[in-house]
């Protein structure tokens, strides 16, 4: 399209072309540009660079899913006092010396051994049928021809303590209370109450037997088993665990108004006093020895799989997260200690030992860590002193931001085997790992190597690496 020549139509810049006058030319546009200065850049302190050297090769190790294998394949089951609880000791002593730790050693503790033989459950109405059962540990046995009974079900020990003793005398107690499924396993808090308390609340109203739904969250025919607890004066009941899948089946039969009888057999025994070691190794600190950041997982397990997920999961953690210090150009300032605990499954006893063998030392642990939830990847971390309010702790949060990892602003607790140590003034630090698919595991016979998912892993076990190498090492913290 052709534009007429019309002054008043057309820009100045056409004026020339259509034939007028070219008023005085514009200046030409300047060649050089200005540009504001940029801010100067701010220098983060040395060791953080070590910090980040730490995270970026603990991001390439494969070696916290061997850990694991060698816990899992060369102990296997290892309740406290069993001959695997030794096997375990041994390895770790072997393990954390071939890795390079120093001072390697076995600390004694004393535990009460439980043995679990045995155990059958079977319908006898409205279905004859064999169900799979777990006799919760520290369990009474039953006669050895069993014992036979109407089965009668709550929902809840609330439920069970607002009955009456008529009611319950003579019968096999169900408590059918389901846990729920949640990534920080909160459902937990629940379900362990029952197991807990179960066999307590039935047997002061006369029950004969207790049978709780599995403390877990899968619907696979894997019972869940797990300490439970007498009083010191009050009776004292078989107790079991059977499968959702199959308190699923109980519930339905019950619900459908029919009666439903059973036979139990559980040939439990107590073992007495046995001897188990806590395992500890150290990577020195150069700078301040003394002063102590401590990683604790326990090394025991229940005896129905190879606590491969608890806790060979959270060994394997504590044990890369120190071993990358080992293998950094510069070693840490302060001492990384890693103490994998005995019995914490049923009684405690090493986590009491640590605290009678190291209270002198004690107010020199700076920060205590520990690692019992399985593989799952950390999301979070809770943190004793607030990062908006702490240089070191915002210097921690900045390198723990590549792994996606946030703060939860709960109050770090521990586990049980540091939760003590915090109870003794020493400060906590929770890793918040994702325990989706924990509770799928967790005591029962599926709680094996092949379960356990080795990327989410080694994930766990960087963020575990750089929380030790900046507590380790930031002169602030």
């Amino acid at each position: 399209m052709r534009f007429p020549c019309s002054i008043g139509l057309l820009p100045a810049l056409l004026i020339t072309a259509c034939g007028g006058t070219d008023p005085s030319p514009e200046p030409e546009p300047s060649t050089t540009t200005t540009t504001a200065p940029e801010p100067e850049a701010v220098e983060q302190p040395a060791f953080m660079t070590i910090v980040e050297a730490d995270r970026a090769r603990a991001a390439e190790s494969s070696l916290a899913f061997e850990h694991v294998a060698g816990l899992t394949d060369g102990a296997g089951p290892r309740l406290a006092g069993s001959p695997g609880d030794a096997l375990a000791v041994a390895w770790a002593v072997a393990r954390m010396t071939e890795l390079g730790f120093a001072n390697v050693h076995e600390e004694p503790v004393t535990v009460h051994a439980w043995v679990r033989g045995p155990s059958e459950l079977q319908v006898l109405a409205p279905v004859p049928q064999a169900i799979p059962v777990a006799a919760l540990g520290g369990s009474v046995g039953t006669p050895s021809e069993g014992l036979e009974g109407e089965v009668l079900r709550v929902e809840s020990l609330a439920a069970l303590g607002a009955l009456d003793r008529a009611a319950v005398e003579g019968r096999i107690v169900f408590v059918d209370q389901r846990m729920e499924r949640a990534r920080d396993g909160h459902g937990y808090g629940d379900g362990v109450g029952v197991r807990w308390g179960a066999a307590t609340a039935a047997g002061t109203l006369g029950a004969s037997a207790v049978i709780i739904r599995s403390v877990g969250t899968d619907d696979s025919r894997f019972p869940h088993t797990g300490v439970m607890h007498y009083e010191d004066e009050g009776p004292r009941i078989p107790a079991a665990a059977i499968s959702n899948a199959d308190a699923d089946v109980l519930g339905r039969w019950i619900a459908a108004g029919q009666s439903v009888r059973l036979r139990l057999r559980l040939d439990c025994t107590e073992g007495g006093p046995a001897a188990s070691a806590n395992v500890v190794g150290e990577v020195v600190g150069t700078e301040h020895p003394e002063e102590i950041i401590l990683l604790g997982a326990h090394l025991d397990s229940w005896d129905l799989g190879r606590g491969a997920v608890d806790d060979g999961a959270g060994v394997a953690i504590v044990i890369e997260a120190a071993r990358q210090l080992l293998t950094s150009e510069t070693p840490p300032l302060r001492t990384v200690r890693v103490v994998l605990f005995a019995n914490e499954e049923n009684g405690g006893a090493g986590a009491a030992a640590y605290l009678l063998a190291h209270g002198s030392e004690l107010h020199q642990h700076r920060l205590a860590l520990e690692a019992d939830f399985g593989d799952g990847a950390v999301y979070a971390v809770r943190t004793p002193i607030d990062p908006a309010a702490s240089e070191a702790w915002a210097r921690l949060m900045t390198l723990l931001e590549p792994l996606s990892v946030t703060r939860d602003e709960g109050e770090p607790h521990g586990g049980a085997d540091v939760s003590p140590l915090g109870e003794a003034s020493v400060p906590l630090f929770d890793l918040r790992q994702d325990g989706t698919r924990y509770f799928d595991l967790h005591h029962t016979a599926n709680d094996v190597l092949t379960e356990v998912d080795a990327d989410s892993l080694r994930q766990a076990a960087q963020v575990a690496a750089v929380v030790a190498s900046w507590a380790s090492r930031d002169p602030d913290f």
